[in-house]
């Protein structure tokens, strides 16, 4: 049964119908099927690896709404994956960039921008205006703000996500089986999943995955069966497998569940442990034009670099000490406290983690995260090292 109700149905031109034959030729989709295709109205929350094939095969197949939602500016390292956009877009809103490439797919498809971050403040407001919400997003924050405001809305949410050479994808839709804390009822703790900024990922990857979401978007418009409700599809690009999981509704679900405790957005930055808390000791920063005055002024100063070797093999910190992340614990006896350590990562997220870790082992000498990362060291200090 399709989601789109008969009373916004309207006949296809004559223009409509040499556009979209291919899909009329197809009797599981059909005239009726493309009519409620231009009748939908579909939210893609990321315009980034998954968002970019959701909303070019989405605006491809005639969509006749897609909200776009996205803060972000293209940027280089984008490109490899990200390909609504092009080279001439860097710098540009990444919703300003999609817009423009799916206009020049479809020109008859209303684009609706969200140049802003989803949040607890806007999310219901935003999502109440759609059918379905595709999402695209790469952080467990929003994840879980946008399963819980799908739930609240009572729309569908298609679901993907991706890292390295891996991805899944599943439909969670909470009127008729399971939604996305069902599967994961709280996120790993901060730090054990390194994002793809952090870990990277394979180019393709990301098409195929947000291919298969747009493939679920159009089967649930049109009333398509066997959808992924109630399964999660896993992919693993690198040995070119497929395995899939079935999935039940969590009677217990504080969402979803038969006597759910939560009943509005929350606070998902402080549920997905990315607040510190009241009693947490703070970490310190140092950016790297304030490292560079230091060591010009011969301080003594510990570099520690965290990374693993084949991130050094991009770029070498000079006159870094190397002590992988996992094993920073452990050679607590090689830090001298009496002089400042300063960690490095690649964007100076996991050197955080480290800097933690070290707290927690009880050392005492004065610790400093680099700001940004060795990015940073490349941005601003030394031009000839490459950022990446």
């Amino acid at each position: 049964m399709s989601i789109i109700a008969d009373s916004r149905l309207n006949d296809l031109s004559n223009e409509e119908i040499g556009r979209y034959s291919r899909h009329l030729l197809l009797p599981e989709i059909g005239v009726e099927g493309q009519k409620r295709l231009r009748a939908a109205k579909v939210l893609v929350v990321g315009t980034g690896g998954l968002g970019a094939p959701l909303l070019l095969y989405l605006a491809a197949a005639g969509v006749g709404t897609l909200g776009v939602v996205d803060f972000d500016f293209v940027e280089a390292s984008n490109l490899q994956r990200q390909i609504i956009h092009s080279t001439r877009d860097i710098g540009r809103p990444k919703t300003a960039s999609a817009k423009d490439r799916i206009r020049a797919i479809n020109p008859a498809v209303k684009v609706v921008e969200y140049n802003e971050a989803l949040t607890s403040k806007n999310a219901a407001e935003i999502i109440k205006e759609y059918d379905v919400v595709a999402d695209g997003t790469d952080n467990y924050p929003t994840r879980y703000l946008v399963n819980d405001a799908c739930v609240f809305a009572g729309v569908p949410n298609v679901y993907g996500s991706i890292f390295q050479f891996e991805g899944q994808s599943s439909v969670f839709y909470a009127k008729q089986g399971p939604c996305y804390r069902c599967l994961y009822p709280a996120p790993p703790p901060p730090g054990l999943v390194p994002s793809c900024a952090e870990g990277g990922v394979m180019g393709v990857l990301p098409g195929i995955v947000g291919t298969i979401q747009a493939a679920e978007v159009i089967k649930l418009i049109v009333g398509g069966k066997n959808t992924l409700i109630g399964r999660l599809l896993l992919f693993d690009a690198w040995r070119m497998k497929f395995r899939e999981l079935k999935l039940e509704k969590d009677p217990g679900c504080p969402v979803c569940g038969q006597n759910a405790t939560i009943r509005e957005l929350i606070d998902y930055e402080q549920f997905c442990g990315l607040k510190p808390a009241a009693d947490e000791k703070p970490v310190e920063t140092i950016t790297a034009l304030a490292l560079k005055a230091r060591l010009d002024a011969g301080e003594r100063i510990q570099l520690i670099d965290i990374r693993e070797p084949h991130e050094r093999a991009i770029v070498k910190f000079p006159d870094a000490k190397v002590i992988p992340l996992g094993q920073i614990s452990r050679r607590i006896g090689e830090f001298d406290p009496s002089a400042d350590a300063v960690f490095l990562c690649k964007i100076g997220k996991r050197s955080v983690f480290a800097i933690r870790a070290l707290q927690e082992a009880g050392y005492t000498g004065g610790m400093f995260n680099l700001e940004d990362g060795v990015n940073a060291w490349a941005r601003d200090v030394d031009k000839s090292l490459p950022q990446y």
